[in-house]
């Protein structure tokens, strides 16, 4: 089974499109909040959602491809690393976060400060939802998952998004670098030649370090399952049918 994890600000639905081009079984997961209820008493940081991610691996029985998008692939390359035999292979992009030396983006600033992150959010559920899907949509969202997005980043998931951003300080490489080695599962890291969050150079050594084999999609941005689903399905078909 390949089982898809998704990012910030997106809910599992980020991967329909992406997965009606697959034969295989598939599964996308709702990370807790987004789209979905916030458990009592999760503290939606980055190790929280690992052992969330786990459970829910646990749950199915038996190794998956693992793919993640955004937070997404920093939960799948967590798992790859750190509990590795739950994975038959793994897919991820924005590798480049994960360098120790990688400064997180203007967004990731704001919403790490407190305060600053809080108005961000606010500001953004007080105006109309088209207008706040421009943003999106200068990255390359089609109009719809823009809207989609924008209409799901509610109370609940902006608040987690804050607090999984404000775990994850100065970097994630501070707290997970020292398992960031050759996995024992095969990967594959993506990086989207046109992704503003992305770094080509850096994700190649990150790629590196984990023994991974790396390609780039010309042409493509961040959000590339929802600008271009059907490249992405044939990247990972390519890719699981190789390690068959």
């Amino acid at each position: 089974m390949i089982v898809f994890v998704h990012g910030v600000p997106e809910s599992a639905a980020l991967w329909d499109r992406l997965r009606a081009n697959l034969d295989e079984e598939t599964m996308a997961l709702s990370l807790p909040g987004f789209g979905c209820a916030r458990p009592a008493g999760f503290g939606a940081t980055k190790d929280e959602y690992v052992s969330w991610l786990v459970a829910e691996l646990d749950r199915l029985g038996s190794p998956v491809d693992l793919v993640g998008h955004d937070w997404g692939a920093g939960l799948t390359y967590r798992i790859a690393t750190a509990y590795g035999d739950r994975v038959r292979s793994w897919a991820a992009d924005i590798a480049n976060v994960f360098h120790p030396k990688y400064v997180w983006h203007d967004f990731a600033r704001i919403w790490q400060t407190p305060g600053d992150g809080e108005r961000f959010f606010e500001d953004q559920r007080s105006a109309p939802v088209e207008a706040t899907a421009d943003l999106l949509e200068a990255f390359g969202v089609p109009h719809d998952d823009a809207v989609q997005m924008r209409s799901a980043t509610d109370e609940t998931m902006a608040g987690c998004i804050l607090d999984l951003y404000r775990s994850a300080m100065p970097n994630a490489y501070a707290d997970w670098g020292a398992e960031l080695v050759p996995t024992r599962a095969p990967g594959l890291v993506l990086c989207p030649s046109d992704d503003p969050f992305g770094d080509e150079e850096t994700s190649k050594e990150v790629a590196q370090m984990l023994g991974a084999r790396h390609e780039t999609l010309p042409g493509l941005g961040h959000w590339w399952p929802v600008q271009d689903p059907e490249t992405g399905a044939s990247v990972l078909r390519t890719f699981h049918a190789s390690i068959r």
